[in-house]
């Protein structure tokens, strides 16, 4: 896990930048009929290389009190020694067809507010309630189950040194956060609201995106309809931890894909001290056959799960079921043919599994994208292994019941795994057993 003195240094990060000899602030202009996000970029521009070069040494602020136009994808150059501070709110286009126009155009950069590197970054929000909110419009998405070019949020790309906090964002029309190539990065006090006032569902509406290393989450509110954080492939020391995620797909890992042909990897990773509340997955891991991997000393502790349908799953054979089979594993398995996982740990696990009611909201299909076969519903955990690729999977102190009341069951099969998981490994009744890390 993060050592304590990484953690301290991403507390503490950029605290003093605005003592720098020679710092300028520019407020950001707000033209009720056109684009305040252009005019941004148009400033970088104008500026680079002079005195008040906005990329080097700054504060760049979104004033309270203005909704700004947020109506272009805006591409910041690297930067050094800069604040961008959202106290203002602001607002997407309204009008889909508009706003799929900007994602499919030339030159978009991949989200909505995308950085493409540097050091010492902060992105800050404001901690009123009336300010500094970023507005998707998603719900018109949602409806309509419009799919097509849809944005992407804020890419913190490549950052070394930076802090994302305090940034309230309502109804995105799909993916939030992602962190991807940045190092020691710190990601805290964050609002996503991504709840749906009809009965369409709020797809791909993933949290934060983690990938790269020495990266802390904490103290996140996450109300979404994908995962409330995932970390992926290439990733190692990352925390998340005191958060609420809402209606989530869960704390996930996430490594290698259908194609990967490299060497899929991640490795010390915490989830702590999570409420989980009306989700589908609470922890989860899942990868993919077809490559080599190794994702190892993974810990998910701490975590209160509500209504949810399966509080702890783990796939080594993940497959889109949309457009693709379950993939066939063969009598004599390749142990190169997976992402081998070592050293899980799942401690310290209670609540309660949805096994009546409504399907969970992603489900449009029969069966559903996560149907898993000969399941009762009852299932507090799943391990969905591949032979000979699986070392020290542990769980300790899982409790959980029904909302129907009835006992729990686990999928386990015993050929793939052969240490002492915490129960006794099989498809029927949560058995639980003595197990030592």
């Amino acid at each position: 896990m993060l050592p304590l003195r990484v953690v301290s240094l991403l507390v503490t990060t950029l605290s003093i930048i605005p003592q720098v000899v020679g710092w300028s602030t520019f407020v950001v202009p707000h033209n009720s009929s056109a684009d305040d996000l252009a005019a941004l970029a148009s400033e970088f521009s104008v500026s680079s290389g002079t005195e008040r070069d906005l990329a080097v040494n700054s504060t760049i602020i979104f004033k309270k009190g203005t909704t700004y136009n947020f109506f272009s994808a805006i591409r910041f150059p690297v930067l050094t020694n800069v604040e961008i501070k959202v106290e203002g709110n602001m607002s997407y286009l309204d009008d889909i067809p508009a706003l799929q126009a900007v994602v499919a155009a030339k030159g978009y950069p991949g989200a909505m507010m995308t950085f493409t590197g540097g050091t010492n970054v902060t992105l800050r929000g404001t901690t009123d309630p009336e300010w500094g909110w970023i507005d998707g419009h998603g719900q018109a998405w949602w409806d309509a189950m419009e799919q097509t070019n849809r944005p992407h949020g804020i890419w913190f790309h490549n950052i070394k040194r930076g802090v994302i906090r305090d940034m309230k964002i309502f109804k995105p029309v799909g993916w939030n956060f992602q962190t991807d190539g940045s190092v020691d990065v710190h990601v805290f006090k964050n609002t996503i609201l991504a709840k749906s006032d009809t009965n369409s569902f709020p797809f791909n509406t993933d949290g934060f995106n983690a990938q790269g290393a020495n990266q802390l989450f904490e103290h996140n509110y996450v109300v979404n309809g994908d995962d409330c954080v995932t970390v992926t492939n290439g990733s190692t020391n990352i925390t998340f931890r005191d958060a609420y995620c809402e209606g989530s797909h869960g704390l996930s890992t996430t490594i290698g894909s259908s194609s990967n042909t490299s060497f899929a990897s991640g490795e010390n990773i915490l989830f702590e001290n999570v409420l989980m509340k009306s989700g589908l997955y609470g922890a989860r891991f899942k990868s993919w056959t077809g490559g080599p991997g190794l994702t190892r000393n993974v810990t998910w502790r701490n975590v209160r799960f509500i209504d949810t349908v399966f509080p702890i799953y783990v796939t080594q054979n993940y497959f889109d079921q949309e457009t693709s089979t379950r993939p066939v594993i063969p009598a004599n398995p390749d142990p190169n043919n997976a992402t081998h996982i070592q050293d899980f740990v799942f401690e310290n696990f209670s609540g309660s599994i949805r096994d009546v009611g409504p399907q969970e909201g992603s489900c449009i299909s029969d069966p559903c994208w996560f149907f898993v076969a000969n399941a009762t519903g009852r299932e507090v955990v799943i391990f969905d292994l591949y032979p000979g690729t699986a070392m020290n999977i542990t769980t300790k102190n899982i409790f959980a019941k029904t909302e129907s009341g009835g006992e729990v069951d686990v999928m386990c099969n015993p050929e793939d795994i052969m240490n002492d998981v915490g129960f006794k490994c099989q498809d029927g009744r949560f058995i639980r057993t003595t197990v030592k890390f």
